[in-house]
């Protein structure tokens, strides 16, 4: 008797397990809420966040140059073709934007101090511009005796018309001194780099103290031949290579 109930027992199927839900599993629900919470608090944040075009062109700039791209503003090759009694630069600062008009009114300032220069000191000057400001080039041999950081008499000729744009403008300054690939080795200057350093440091003394400028607006490097404007592969390329630099630059911008 207890033989035949067991062998029942055995052969007894196991009940049939309920039909699962349809749909997705419920715990993705949750997890759906969740998120689309998450969303919404980020999207707060945002909102509240202050939105700066400048830290957003700086980031750029930054993710362009790790990237090894050179950005240089559109108009800047033009601006520097223009002269001070052009129509087309009146045209011109019609069209364009707030700093784009500032950097050309810097362009157009130091071209009519030039222009009041004699062709001794022209020779070997220049003004180029980019996205953040102008960089208005003198040639060393107008501003230098050979070899040496010492000013020329006619020097503050220019440095005077530098400390003229920054009074005009509110903008900060860079001195940057380059030579050629010679090498120098004297008592005073073991190399190019205390040269160039050298130069650079004794033009921007004579802006700070000439001019009143405050020293939080300017700052002055060397380069020595690391930079050259045109290859050193002639007499008169060298000669170009040795300039001094003056960048007028937009103050919320670092630059060297």
């Amino acid at each position: 008797m207890a033989d035949k109930a067991a062998e029942e027992v055995i052969r007894r199927k196991p009940p049939a397990e309920p039909p699962g839900d349809e749909g997705l599993p419920a715990w993705m629900a949750t997890f759906a809420d969740m998120v689309t919470l998450l969303l919404c608090f980020f999207v707060l944040l945002l909102s509240f966040a202050e939105q700066s075009e400048e830290k957003y062109r700086d980031a750029l700039g930054s993710i362009k140059g790790a990237f090894g791209v050179k950005e240089v503003r559109a108009i800047s090759d033009q601006m520097a073709l223009f002269n001070t009694s052009s129509e087309a630069t009146k045209e011109m600062a019609s069209q364009i934007s707030h700093d784009d008009r500032l950097i050309l009114g810097v362009i157009m300032r130091i071209k009519s101090l030039l222009e009041n220069t004699d062709n001794d000191l022209k020779e070997g000057a220049g003004v180029t511009a980019d996205r953040d400001g102008v960089v208005f080039s003198a040639s060393s041999s107008a501003m230098f005796k050979p070899g040496s950081a010492e000013l020329t008499p006619r020097a503050h000729e220019i440095l005077d018309s530098v400390i003229k744009v920054l009074k005009d403008y509110k903008l900060n300054l860079v001195v940057r001194g380059h030579t050629d690939d010679r090498p120098i080795s004297t008592r005073q200057y073991p190399s190019n780099w205390e040269l160039s350093a050298a130069r650079a440091a004794v033009a921007l003394d004579y802006i700070l103290q000439k001019g009143g400028i405050e020293i939080s607006r300017a700052k002055a490097v060397g380069y020595a031949d690391t930079r050259p404007a045109v290859p050193n592969d002639s007499e008169e390329n060298r000669k170009k290579n040795q300039r001094v630099e003056f960048y007028l630059h937009m103050p919320q911008r670092d630059a060297w």
